[in-house]
């Protein structure tokens, strides 16, 4: 089975093509998608100068969005959704990600960070279901029609429709591997709102509001 690598940034020109350089080492993955989802800095020219397809939004559609752009535009029957903004990304984490799936032991694989920092560890320790390292069949997540909609609550959609598909899922231990958080990207005051932002996308989705 082939496998691709998809991308969502929203202006993150200082750390993709970090993720793609790592994602590059490793040999079994045949395509590297980044959707630049309606940036406004130098995320498409650092991800095409590193090696990935790129494919320029012209508008924010939201995470959710962005990963079906990717999704429609690969023929590849593994997917491997990752965060553009990962610190710590090994190799060994892609092919943790991706191997259980390829080689048909789960149809879906989360990614746990562990032993990165307190505050991204905590958060999944509490909340594992919104990681966002995750590597599912492609035909799977074109099962979910509203995926576009859910903006940051995607990952609670695709937990629950593997929970009531009754898809097999494997947890995986990321070792060593946080990501930036918002109030370091854009300050605290902006930051902490569009975490509140993100939380509100994510509650929407459970069906708290």
């Amino acid at each position: 089975m082939k496998s691709a690598v998809i991308i969502p940034a929203y202006n993150e020109e200082h750390t993709i093509g970090e993720v793609i350089g790592t994602v590059r080492q490793v040999p079994f993955v045949d395509e590297i998608i980044v959707v630049s989802d309606g940036s406004t800095d130098n995320t498409a020219a650092a991800a095409e100068s590193h090696g990935a397809r790129v494919i320029p939004l012209t508008e924010n559609l939201g995470k959710g969005g962005a990963m079906m752009v990717g999704v429609n535009n690969t023929e590849a029957e593994v997917v491997l959704f990752l965060d553009a903004d990962l610190i710590g990304l090994q190799p060994g984490h892609v092919a943790d990600l991706l191997l259980p799936v390829l080689e048909g032991r789960a149809e879906m694989t989360v990614g746990i960070f562990e032993h990165g920092r307190l505050a991204t560890d905590l958060a999944q320790f509490i909340a594992p279901y919104l990681s966002g390292q995750r590597a599912v069949k492609r035909h799977l997540v074109g099962q979910l029609s509203n995926l576009e909609m859910t903006r940051f609550g995607v990952e609670v959609a695709l937990t629950r429709f593997a929970k009531t598909a009754g898809i097999s899922v494997v947890e995986v231990e990321l070792k060593d591997m946080t990501h930036i958080m918002k109030e370091e990207k854009l300050g605290l005051l902006r930051g902490f709102l569009a975490r509140l932002k993100m939380y509100w996308e994510i509650a929407k989705c459970v069906g708290l509001k």
